[in-house]
């Protein structure tokens, strides 16, 4: 492992939900910054947690040592099923070496843009 130890490798973004809609020039979405300080790629591993339905697991995303990669929701997709539009639902994050997870979403559904940041919850 790097000297370079930040982060965990569970996390967890209980509050999920890509807007059905957009506004304007700009797209509503969601995006998972992942922070990687480590000098090795690492390994992710999303699980995809609804209501109503089975979870989406082994969604795997690699990200280059010493870099940072934004996700967008949208794009992560297993055996051709993505994420739905205006659902709820949870994230789980596991990866292989320390990583640092921060959630955003911007929302364009109104003229009044919302834009909601916040540090995922790690596990220890």
């Amino acid at each position: 492992m790097s000297a370079n130890q930040a982060g965990e490798t569970h996390w967890i973004i209980p509050d999920a939900y890509i807007p059905p809609e957009s506004t304007g020039n700009l797209i509503s979405h969601e995006s998972i910054c992942v922070m990687n300080c480590n000098s090795e790629n690492v390994n992710l591993v999303f699980t995809i947690f609804f209501e109503d339905r089975p979870p989406m697991e082994n969604i795997l995303v690699e990200v280059a040592g010493r870099r940072t990669k934004h996700i967008r929701t949208s794009s992560l997709e297993k055996d051709d099923e993505h994420i739905p539009l205006g659902v709820p639902y949870a994230i789980e994050i596991n990866s292989d070496l320390p990583i640092v997870v921060q959630y955003s979403r911007l929302d364009t559904t109104q003229a009044e843009l919302a834009l909601m940041s916040t540090m995922a919850f790690p596990l220890k």
